[in-house]
């Protein structure tokens, strides 16, 4: 008997895009996306590490328009077209505020968004 998933949790995020090629397959075969790590597993204000280092090389800073680093990282999550919802967790309600705000402003710019993945494509 063959199992059929109806919904996939995956996590993903602009410095956590591993995953991007599957969620856009599962998408298209009907599966809902939810997102986890949308701000890729951390507070970017450490700025050290792992999925930080990415966003260091590729000098990105300059495609936040003035945002706050969160802010860009959530509405990029939201931009990608398969996803359907996404998981975003905090134990602080100022934070959680910020983030509906930043839900709230919607997807990115699609010359910002696309621009974004290209140079964080980049080798």
């Amino acid at each position: 008997m063959a199992t059929v998933f109806d919904v996939f949790q995956v996590p993903y995020s602009a410095l956590q895009r591993e995953h991007e090629d599957l969620i856009h397959v599962a998408s298209e075969a009907g599966a809902g996306i939810v997102i986890r790590g949308g701000v890729a597993r951390g507070d970017p204000a450490r700025e050290r590490g792992g999925f930080w280092d990415k966003w260091q090389e590729v000098e990105i800073d300059d495609l936040l328009d003035g945002a706050p680093r969160t802010e860009f990282l959530l509405r990029f999550t939201i931009s990608n077209p398969d996803l359907d919802t996404t998981i975003v967790g905090t134990t602080n309600p100022e934070h959680l505020a910020q983030n509906v705000d930043a839900l709230l402003m919607g997807p990115l710019p699609g010359d910002v968004y696309k621009e974004a993945k290209r140079r964080l494509s980049a080798p």
